[in-house]
């Protein structure tokens, strides 16, 4: 049986991986937070996002370059304090990783039935997962290459997207009923704008997927850093560019709680039958499939480092003979994200299956943000001399800012999405339940 990764990706690959698992962020899943706080709540409440992301990028950089391991968060959290931590870490990354891809495989869908108005939309996401986890099984050069590829594409898309539509635009039209519905702010307008730091987190929701890729990579303490900074720049100007021109091209209310705004609000200026709006659905589905195909990738090296570490049966740690991949973390992975597409009709939340799909990888990504940052502070007390080849810029300022406005999502999301919290719990508490009967399987495990 072989637990070990090949190291194939240089720093492009690296960045691609980082803007790719991202950017379906930028394609859908943000308008949700117009519905509930408004183009004008929903910019500041993104601008505070931001602000969390790009702290805790500068800070997450120094523990993916000093401990380089395909388990990411959970690895730093394991060194930093022991197995109970490394499984919070562990296993809410997996809820991140787990929840994501059926989301934007719905995505996926929504787009093409643009096209294919007389095909179940489910049957295209059940058609991602086959081809995705097949080309991820193929190889992770492959793969990458392949990510790096649509993601250019994605971006170049996004640009037209913003060119096509500006002769349109207004900011008398983004600006109108901004605040929650009302054309003046109000405190009545804020707790809408907390509602909605789910739908501004999916602006950059598995970033740090990247940290994943870490046993793949060539010289990851020296293309890491990179591939990170120059990705979080991307879509911090990416998100706020297709959000302002999106919202300015006509009655933005008309594309909240949809997955597919930016045709949408193309089509508002160039109309139903142009080419471009053709264009955008078909390269825009390039967005779509780099973040899903992104995502099973890091959702599978997730699930494997867990394995190869025995906090998840042995089974899943082992990777295919000739391509040296995780396949069997990759299909665990697709069993779950199709149960999820199938339970589509499901209402639960008062919200729709997607809405509340990000919702819970929302809840997986900030539990693991909030330890990673800690990890970040123990590790830098307890073992200071500990190579680091990118220390952390502005510490302790950044990882402090980034930490706490981590605390504060945390628990504005539990009070708005009370019935999700509550199932995010139960998912931990039955993990914790594996976890607190296989102690001998950790301490037999190839990577204890």
């Amino acid at each position: 049986m072989s637990t070990s990764l090949k190291p194939t990706l240089n720093g492009w690959h690296l960045w691609g991986l980082a803007v790719g698992l991202v950017i379906s962020g930028e394609y859908f899943g943000w308008s949700y937070g117009w519905d509930k706080a408004g183009t004008l709540g929903f910019l500041v409440t993104t601008i505070f996002i931001a602000l969390m992301y790009t702290t805790f990028i500068f800070s997450f950089t120094e523990l993916t370059t000093s401990i380089p391991h395909a388990g990411g968060p959970f690895a730093y959290a394991r060194r930093a304090f022991g197995h109970k931590m490394a499984y919070v870490a562990g296993y809410a990354t997996l809820i991140e990783f787990l929840f994501a891809p059926p989301a934007i495989a719905m995505a996926i869908g929504a787009y093409l039935n643009v096209q294919y108005p007389g095909i179940d939309p489910k049957i295209f996401a059940v058609a991602a997962y086959i081809i995705f986890v097949c080309l991820n099984i193929a190889g992770v050069h492959i793969a990458a290459t392949f990510e790096l590829l649509v993601t250019l594409l994605a971006i170049i898309e996004l640009l037209v997207f913003m060119g096509v539509v500006a002769p349109g635009f207004s900011m008398s039209n983004f600006v109108a009923h901004g605040w929650a519905g009302n054309d003046a702010f109000t405190s009545a307008a804020i707790p809408g704008m907390i509602a909605a730091i789910p739908f501004a987190i999916w602006f950059f929701l598995a970033i740090e997927g990247v940290a994943m890729a870490a046993e793949e990579a060539k010289d990851p303490r020296a293309t890491i850093p990179k591939a990170y900074i120059a990705g979080i720049l991307t879509l911090v100007f990416l998100a706020m560019g297709v959000m302002l021109f999106a919202g300015g091209v006509g009655d933005w209310r008309t594309l909240a709680n949809v997955n597919d705004p930016i045709p949408k609000a193309m089509k508002v200026v160039v109309g139903g039958n142009s080419g471009w709006l053709h264009m955008l659905v078909w390269i825009g589905l390039l967005g779509l499939i780099a973040s899903f195909h992104g995502i099973l990738l890091g959702c599978s090296r997730q699930i494997f480092a867990l394995a190869r570490a025995g906090f998840m049966p042995e089974y899943f740690a082992d990777t295919h003979p000739r391509f040296k991949t995780p396949h069997r973390a990759l299909i665990a992975s697709a069993v779950v994200g199709l149960a999820a597409i199938l339970s589509d009709d499901l209402q639960f939340n008062g919200m729709t299956l997607t809405a509340n799909l990000i919702t819970m990888a929302v809840f997986g990504a900030i539990v693991m943000y909030i330890v990673a940052m800690l990890s970040l502070f123990a590790l830098r007390k307890n073992e200071p001399g500990m190579q680091r080849p990118f220390r952390s810029i502005g510490y302790p300022l950044f990882p402090a800012l980034a930490l706490s406005l981590a605390v504060i999502s945390l628990l504005t999301m539990i009070y708005f999405n009370q019935e999700l919290a509550l199932v995010f719990s139960i998912l931990m508490a039955l993990g914790y339940v594996y976890f607190s009967m296989t102690a001998v399987q950790r301490e037999t495990a190839t990577d204890h």
